[in-house]
């Protein structure tokens, strides 16, 4: 290689690197900031795509199905097409994998933790106050060819969860919290009354009773040889809970970790000695807390108040087989408190989000689509399927609403009792909710935080020993697992990305190459012609 090719060559292999480099972050060099368009251009066809989640149950299916046919009679010329999904973290892997490519969904059903993830890619997300507001096409707008949900008609504290980073990145589509499925049969049976307000002292106080056994090694309570007291769907819930109800940190709105602290250690502890005797397990170690509850093995089950319609004697959607279920009294109750004066719980569910393409027309109408899902007929709906409560007023308000909670246990199927007393729970208790702070980064604290519960368990269950070196070494551990640096977080204000799919990093990595074989191209063409010169000359 000359002198001269060589000098040429390393001065552009810090383009290859920067070029790669954006490629990698963004997904080419990122998006135009999406403006909206004065009118809906309707002589055009628009094909757009609708991202969402369904756990096995084809009633949502057919809503979601429902609610595209009813919105494309009203739109003829925007077409769209549904993915279902059976969880969120698989749409969150697949959105992070298709920012690299600009091929994202132009509709997502996803929560505020990814969304703040999402962002990282240049205009991936469009913000959405100025849609909400806008006099045609915004929430209310005059020109939208459907009953459209005015921005007032939201519940404020729900639409307040999708605001972070001075924008409003997404909005509710439907809303739960957690709530506690106990077998009061054998509350009962052991000695105990249920009291107003569920404690953290009372569970532990049950559960520890409940893993008696007689000298067969059956369970007293229910004469069985399985019995786990009081299990845990939702370790991260769980955690992140019980650190809100003791006012003690997690996060700040910025990003600094705040989670290893010794209220923490204090949890972790407790939880350490009620696992070691017998009293509590989780989802992920155990397997589903309704089919213990179900099968008269478990007492305080904890989960979703969308997850009701799996819990109870009579649940429509049972997972066990109809000889192995156990008649017992099921009673709702809001999760266990420290201070029954300050309850508080965390509010969850699904939130929408637009992604930005080239087509600002595109993205009008996949923002028409969207706030269609605000309608009383999909959100009275879906809502009716599971322990999920409508975000709109309009809708918790209108007289098909009501008269639905008002059939509470008029069979078991649509009004199953334990499915619409954990949606009035939530409904009683929206001033009590909360949720985390969402930042990049937070999906990964949120992960770390279920973790750690989840590592306890089984380090107990393993006859390891928890102390105070155990419990530092978790935190050394979670940290670098979940890439929390905690040093970095204080001073930049930011947690660190977590890790990305592993389709997403193969994928970068041939963009990063594919953009270093073009700069390579270049070079060699402009070699090329500088000997053509020089043999010229």
């Amino acid at each position: 290689m000359s002198h001269r090719m060589r000098k040429i060559f390393m001065s552009l292999l810090p383009v290859a690197a920067a070029l790669s480099v954006l490629t990698g972050c963004h997904g080419s060099q990122g998006l135009e900031a999406f403006v909206i368009p004065e009118e809906f251009d309707t002589s055009k066809n628009y094909e757009i795509t609708f991202w969402a989640k369904n756990d096995t149950n084809k009633t949502q299916t057919d809503i979601y199905k429902k609610a595209i046919a009813d919105f494309q009679q009203l739109y003829p010329n925007i077409s769209v097409t549904l993915s279902l999904y059976t969880d969120y973290g698989r749409i969150y892997n697949d959105v992070i994998t298709n920012i690299a490519t600009n091929t994202t969904p132009n509709v997502c059903i996803t929560y505020p933790d990814h969304i703040a993830t999402y962002l990282t890619g240049i205009n991936t997300v469009v913000p959405l106050d100025g849609l909400f507001d806008d006099k045609k096409y915004g929430l209310g707008g005059s020109e939208v060819r459907f009953a459209s949900t005015g921005r007032d008609e939201i519940i404020p504290k729900f639409l307040e969860e999708c605001s972070f980073g001075g924008s409003h990145y997404a909005f509710p589509f439907m809303r739960s919290t957690e709530s506690c499925y106990i077998n009061k049969t054998y509350v009962e049976a052991l000695g105990f009354r249920l009291p107003e307000t569920l404690t953290w002292d009372f569970v532990w106080e049950v559960s520890d009773a409940a893993a008696a056994k007689d000298s067969q090694g059956n369970y007293l309570v229910n004469g069985q040889k399985v019995m786990i007291p009081f299990i845990y769907k939702s370790t991260d819930n769980m955690m992140i809970q019980m650190l809100r109800q003791k006012n003690a940190g997690y996060s700040t709105a910025e990003g600094e970790i705040l989670i290893f602290n010794d209220t923490t250690k204090e949890l972790l502890s407790t939880v350490a000695e009620h696992v070691k005797k017998g009293a509590f397990s989780t989802f992920k170690i155990s397997s589903y807390p309704a089919n213990f509850l179900n099968a008269g093995q478990c007492i305080f089950a904890i989960d979703s108040t969308a997850g009701a319609t799996w819990m109870g004697t009579h649940a429509p959607l049972s997972d066990i087989s109809a000889d192995s279920l156990v008649e017992f009294e099921t009673v709702v109750m809001t999760i266990p408190q420290f201070d029954t004066q300050n309850p508080q719980m965390i509010s969850q569910g699904p939130s929408v989000c637009v992604f930005n393409k080239d087509d600002p027309q595109e993205v009008l109408a996949s923002w028409l689509f969207a706030q269609y899902l605000l309608t009383n007929q999909v959100q009275i709906a879906y809502a009716e399927t599971e322990g999920y409560v409508p975000v709109t007023s309009k809708a918790q308000s209108s007289a098909e609403y009501q008269d639905y909670l008002s059939r509470c246990g008029e069979d078991n199927t649509v009004h199953y009792d334990i499915k619409i007393k954990a949606s009035r729970l939530l409904l009683d208790n929206i001033d009590n909710t909360f949720v985390t702070p969402v930042f990049n980064g937070s999906t990964s604290l949120r992960d770390a935080a279920g973790q750690m519960i989840e590592n306890v368990t089984k380090s107990v269950n393993r006859k390891e020993t928890i102390d105070d070196a155990y419990l530092e070494k978790l935190y050394g551990d979670v940290t670098s697992q979940y890439r929390l640096n905690r040093s970095s977080s204080a001073s930049t204000g930011k947690a660190e990305l977590g890790k990305l799919p592993r389709t997403a990093v193969i994928l970068l990595v041939s963009l990063a190459a594919a953009w270093l074989l073009i700069v390579l191209y270049v070079l060699y063409g402009i070699v090329k012609k500088g000997k053509i010169r020089h043999n010229t000359h």
